[in-house]
């Protein structure tokens, strides 16, 4: 809301009124509506639901201890605090420190950008205290100045209309167009609809949009939407984004709060190798977190609203372990093992949902994620140019807002996806004007047919895991992953989502698994 405020706001500077009509506004929706708007109208019915900005977690260790269903999660950095909503019954010191941190940093900005755009240079103390002391009816936000006009759309169009000195009115984005296919939802088509976009085969701009958790695929659309960022659809198109002459530079627009480490560092290096061929430049929008992060931080250069999330570096993995709920129904679960050694003879089930892992299990499983988390590390510092020792004050799982990050060096400037394009522009010293084309969300014949030549050289074995997690992870989709008492909140699908690899046959995440809702 915060970028598409700021994209209406460049209208609104170049001295065309820009009216906005909504039936209510919330924390997001004010933000939109005092950055980006001369005039902010609301419903007569409606309300303004400006308050205090908040999160809220889940801990379902109770429920699952209530049912004898063993939660062995372990994790890489004492912020990461993934794992706890399986081990404990509230949030630890340090994750609620992290949290709180990086919501302090949000509000920050949420608030400092509201009061600058509704002030209109009157003291901004008291508009400051009316944000977080709704919600108000739309005479009460007129009196608070949240607001200038009360009315229904017909009326705010008009007064748009008499301001612009028009008599006529055209849709260009919203629900009324008629979507062509392939055209990314959401900001980027904002994007297309203000700045254009062109027919491939002149030099031009390449915006990616990928968004949604990570994993081995995406198992549809390999960008965005609620398939997730899929390592074989998305590495293919940055293989072809690679070898494509006419596109000299790329902004990789990404929203993911991670998922799979394995499908993160396959990116990860996929991004490295067009960084060294073309410039490319990462905007994030509400969140880069765990191995979202792990994508960004391949960017040339990074860019970050002050109202995103930026962090989370850390290791998350683990099982639930249903035995012992299965004998509270009569039904027992046996192992038989090929080696006498109990020690070993546990080890050969240790990825089964029927058995808990023993001590040492635990102890190698933890030691493997080490590995991983010193990868993740390691992988930042060539990124971003940083030593290890630079990383680490920012890692352990710790979350920020994106002026927080700016100040560690995970980012590099503030800005939305046309100060990414900008930026993109300049890097790849193209002259002003050059167009800007925004990668389908769908793929092509001719894309599946060369699909494998597309994807790099792999070996064999590394052809084989892929595709045995691919069937799995198919396979868990088609089971209906997400709980049916999720249903009615889809905006927790990706969160939930970016632990499906686990199901998929992964032991490791770099993941945000509970959702962070800043609303």
């Amino acid at each position: 809301m915060h970028e598409a405020g700021r994209l209406l706001g460049l209208v609104r500077k170049a001295g065309k009124p820009v009216v906005c009509h909504a039936d209510e506004y919330n924390n997001a929706t004010m933000l939109l509506a005092a950055v980006g708007c001369s005039k902010v109208w609301v419903s007569p019915a409606g309300q303004v639901d400006t308050v205090g900005l908040a999160a809220q977690l889940f801990f379902a260790k109770g429920l699952l201890d209530k049912l004898n269903i063993s939660a062995d999660f372990l994790q890489v950095g004492k912020f990461k605090g993934a794992s706890e909503p399986f081990t404990r019954e509230s949030a630890s010191p340090e994750a609620r420190e992290s949290l709180k941190g990086a919501l302090s940093g949000i509000r920050d900005a949420w608030m400092g950008s509201i009061v600058a755009g509704r002030d209109g240079g009157t003291d901004g103390k008291a508009l400051e205290a009316a944000l977080e002391d709704g919600p108000y009816s739309p005479e009460e936000a007129r009196s608070k100045r949240l607001i200038d006009e009360i009315g229904d759309l017909a009326e705010a169009r008009k007064d748009a209309e008499q301001l612009a000195g028009v008599k006529d009115s055209d849709n260009r984005s919203g629900s009324s167009e008629a979507r062509e296919p392939g055209v990314p939802r959401g900001l980027v088509s904002l994007f297309r609809s203000l700045a254009g976009s062109s027919a491939s085969g002149e030099p031009h701009v390449t915006i990616v949009p990928a968004s949604g958790s990570i994993a081995m695929s995406a198992g549809g659309s390999p960008l965005g939407g609620g398939d997730g960022i899929g390592e074989r659809e998305l590495g293919r198109v940055l293989a072809r984004l690679t070898e494509d002459a006419s596109t000299k530079a790329v902004v990789l627009r990404i929203d993911s709060p991670g998922g799979s480490a394995l499908a993160s560092d396959l990116l990860w290096k996929r991004l490295m190798k067009l960084r060294e061929e073309k410039p490319l430049v990462v905007s994030v929008g509400g969140m880069a977190a765990s191995g979202g992060y792990y994508l960004a931080c391949a960017g040339t250069k990074v860019l970050a609203e002050e109202t995103s999330i930026i962090g989370s570096i850390g290791v998350v993995g683990g099982k639930l372990a249903v035995g012992d709920a299965l004998a509270m129904a009569g039904i027992n679960v046996e192992t038989v093992a090929a080696a006498s050694d109990p020690v070993r003879a546990n080890r050969a089930a240790y990825m089964s949902l029927l058995t808990p892992w023993d001590e040492p299990t635990r102890a190698r499983v933890q030691s493997s994620m080490q590995a991983i988390y010193d990868l993740f590390l390691r992988r930042i510092s060539t990124g971003r140019g940083m030593d290890v020792a630079a990383v680490a004050p920012a890692a352990e799982g710790r979350l920020f807002s994106g002026l927080q990050a700016k100040r560690l060096g995970l980012i590099d400037q503030m800005g939305g996806l046309s100060d990414a394009v900008d930026l993109a522009l300049e890097l790849a010293k193209l002259p002003e004007g050059t167009p800007v084309e925004i990668e389908r969300d769908d793929v092509d014949l001719l894309d599946m047919l060369v699909g494998a030549e597309g994807a790099g050289a792999r070996s064999a074995d590394e052809h084989a895991r892929i595709e045995a997690l691919e069937n799995r992870s198919r396979r868990v989709a088609s089971a209906a992953f997400m709980p049916a008492w999720l249903k009615p909140l889809p905006e927790l699908e990706t969160f939930v989502g970016s632990f499906a690899p686990l199901l998929a046959g992964e032991r490791t995440l770099t993941a945000l698994p509970f959702a962070v809702l800043v609303q």
